[in-house]
C-alpha cells in the first residue's frame, strides 16, 4: 500500500528527494519513517515525521543533511537528501506505524523499496 520512488545513482555531495506514496492508506493518520537497509546490515531508521504537530526526528548519521516533510493534499511524504555519502547507499524502505520508533516491529505497512547508491 506504500510506494516509494525517486532513488538513484547519484555522486557524493549530490541531493536526491525520495516520495512515499500510498493509494488505499490515508498518510496523515501514521507516522511516516524512512528505514535503510545497506547488504549485510541491519535495517535502520533514518527518520520520522509524526501525525501530530508534526514533529520531525532524524538519525544521527544524518542530521544536517536530510530533512522529512509530508503533503497531506497529495498523501505523500518526502525525503530530502543532500551531502550524499557513500555511507548513505542502501535500499530505502517508507513504512507507516502508530508513533515515530526505530523499531521496526511498531510498523504495520511498508513499501518495497527504493535503491540508492551514492557513488563516483
Amino acid at each position: 500500500q506504500l510506494v516509494e520512488s525517486g532513488g538513484g545513482l547519484v555522486q557524493p555531495g549530490g541531493s536526491l528527494r525520495l516520495s512515499c506514496a500510498a493509494s488505499e492508506l490515508t498518510l496523515d493518520y501514521y507516522a511516516i519513517t524512512w528505514f535503510r537497509q545497506a547488504p549485510g546490515k541491519e535495517r535502520e531508521g533514518v527518520s520520522c515525521i509524526s501525525r501530530d504537530d508534526p514533529s520531525t526526528y532524524y538519525a544521527d548519521s544524518v542530521k544536517g543533511r536530510f530533512t522529512i516533510s509530508r503533503d497531506n493534499a497529495k498523501n505523500t511524504v518526502y525525503l530530502q537528501m543532500n551531502s550524499l555519502k557513500p555511507e548513505d547507499t542502501a535500499v530505502y524502505y517508507c513504512a507507516a506505524g502508530p508513533g515515530c520508533t526505530w523499531y521496526i516491529y511498531e510498523y504495520v505497512y511498508w513499501g518495497q523499496g527504493t535503491q540508492v547508491t551514492v557513488s563516483s
